[in-house]
């Protein structure tokens, strides 16, 4: 399924949302996983693709201070985001840059990164090939993609909270792009045909904390381009759907604090 360019539109509130609620809950837990993969290899120069608000960059310049890091994403906004909260990092360069049109030399990198980018790539070989050309001799390319949507639980509940509250024309930003790619085979039969070797692809199971069920309904239905599919089916309105969602956060997971499977896959290659 070819994800529509909307899906790609992180614009308006939508990074700042994404930073302050959808970072903490989903991609922290996996920055910290894939930062550490990394950190071992030790390397010297170190690319990140679709970097977004800088979840991974700042593990990563926590955690390898002396690497230098060029943080890239296509989306504007959400580098404008990353650079104020992590001004000040010395090893941290921003660039804008499209995954399929990397303006790097061949064999710049000992190390390619790119978390929950994957899966926004409109042609997923090519993407891998960048990657592999701008990857030196023995380096590796690491990255994650989301697991099925079932195998998630605050993302599963909003969905099937979609369907319900819009049964015709249902926003389903969620399913088709973000959970959209979790193949193995498939993974490995793009990468195979990149040119990648030593292809590992491992299932990994964490935990997304969350203050509130409104805060993980306004991060899903606010803080990612959700929220364009919602306010252009005019009814329900944002706001109504956004509680409509809290509602079946907290009828699951009670009122409180609440605390969500989260699953994706982690990939290296050589």
């Amino acid at each position: 399924m070819t994800a529509p360019l909307s899906d790609k539109v992180f614009a308006g509130s939508v990074p700042q949302l994404y930073d302050r609620l959808m970072v903490p809950m989903i991609f922290a837990p996996y920055a910290r996983d894939l930062a550490q993969r990394i950190k071992g290899h030790r390397p010297r120069d170190l690319l990140e693709i679709a970097a977004g608000t800088g979840a991974v960059t700042s593990v990563l310049a926590a955690e390898l201070p002396d690497t230098n890091i060029t943080a890239t994403d296509l989306n504007e906004p959400m580098l404008a985001q990353a650079k104020t909260r992590l001004a000040g990092k010395p090893n941290i360069r921003w660039q804008q840059a499209d995954a399929l049109s990397l303006p790097f030399a061949e064999a710049s990198f000992d190390i390619v990164a790119c978390q929950f980018g994957a899966m926004f790539f409109p042609d997923r070989v090519k993407g891998y090939a960048e990657a592999r050309r701008v990857i030196r001799p023995g380096g590796r390319y690491f990255f994650n993609v989301w697991d099925r949507i079932e195998e998630n639980d605050f993302a599963d509940v909003m969905q099937q909270t979609m369907f319900q509250a819009f049964p015709t024309n249902t926003p389903q930003f969620m399913v088709r792009t973000p959970h959209g790619y979790h193949d193995p085979a498939r993974i490995r039969a793009d990468l195979t045909a990149a040119g990648f070797r030593d292809i590992a692809v491992e299932s990994v199971t964490l935990r997304s904390p969350a203050a509130s069920p409104e805060d993980v309904a306004i991060a899903y239905c606010q803080g990612t381009p959700m929220r364009g599919e919602i306010e252009a089916q005019g009814q329900p309105t944002l706001e109504a759907a956004t509680q409509r969602v809290a509602e079946a956060l907290a009828q699951r997971f009670g009122n409180g604090p609440l605390d969500g499977k989260i699953q994706a896959l982690v990939i290296s290659a050589a």
